[in-house]
């Protein structure tokens, strides 16, 4: 039985990122999603332009109607863009207990650009994270979030800040490898994976959104965020180029 995986996260028109990463990754991991999209944004695989957010209202109706009909195996969070839609959010968490959420604390684009309308980090931090079984912050984000420097010092505050996990990744370091770090209560555990030669766009809302089908599935955290990293190895393995800017991850 395919998992129901709810999907709250912005349009990229382009077609690498945001909602529709997230529908592919999640088809092509055997999982069905239904999306909540949080806004609009003017972009194209070299930068973002601009957004607009979706109306709170709007996504509440959407909400309750997607709850009146679905039961939810896993839910995705990415870009919030404001401090309404992280209320909405968290709000909308409590309607859903027990159901694992992984969060993908999209602050800025890979291309450039912001995707928030305010400085979120420290509301997403106190209200979102600590309802969120993990994040998947990237470095540079995660050291917004916890205010400190570094990988293990980020990790030690997100968790103990949140009370749940969270997942670094080092795609933004100038190093051969990429080495991504899940810290949790119970420790650490650490993967490296080759660094391939190109920028891509999507590949964070890609990750998460594999991880949160995979937990739909029934994996455990750990078995699904080593999963989830190695689908991602592969969709990227695989990409190109549609535009003049960042390869996209095929998906498939």
């Amino acid at each position: 039985m395919k998992p129901n995986i709810l999907v709250i996260a912005g349009h990229d028109p382009s077609g690498g990122a945001g909602i529709h990463a997230d529908i592919e990754a999640i088809q092509a991991l055997g999982g069905f999603a239904s999306t909540l999209i949080t806004g609009l944004t003017v972009q194209n695989s070299q930068n973002v332009r601009g957004f607009q957010l979706t109306d709170v209202a709007l996504l509440e109706q959407q909400a309750d109607a997607l709850l009146d009909d679905f039961q939810y195996q896993a839910v995705k969070i990415g870009m919030t863009g404001s401090v309404a839609i992280i209320e909405f959010i968290a709000r909308l968490l409590d309607r859903l207990p027990g159901v694992p959420v992984v969060l993908d604390p999209v602050l800025a684009a890979e291309a450039g650009g912001s995707l928030t309308s305010e400085s979120l980090a420290d509301v997403m931090l106190n209200q979102l994270a600590p309802r969120c079984e993990v994040m998947t912050p990237n470095l540079p984000e995660a050291e917004k979030l916890s205010g400190r420097h570094g990988v293990q010092a980020c990790g030690e505050a997100l968790v103990k800040a949140s009370g749940q996990g969270v997942l670094i990744t080092g795609t933004h370091d100038n190093t051969d490898l990429v080495a991504n770090h899940l810290f949790t209560a119970s420790g650490e555990q650490q993967w490296q994976w080759e660094r391939l030669p190109h920028s891509y766009h999507g590949s964070g809302c890609t990750l998460a959104s594999s991880i949160a089908c995979l937990r739909g599935h029934g994996e455990s955290l750990g078995n699904a965020v080593a999963d989830g990293q190695a689908h991602v190895d592969r969709f990227l393995r695989k990409a190109f180029r549609p535009g003049a800017g960042q390869y996209v991850p095929d998906r498939r």
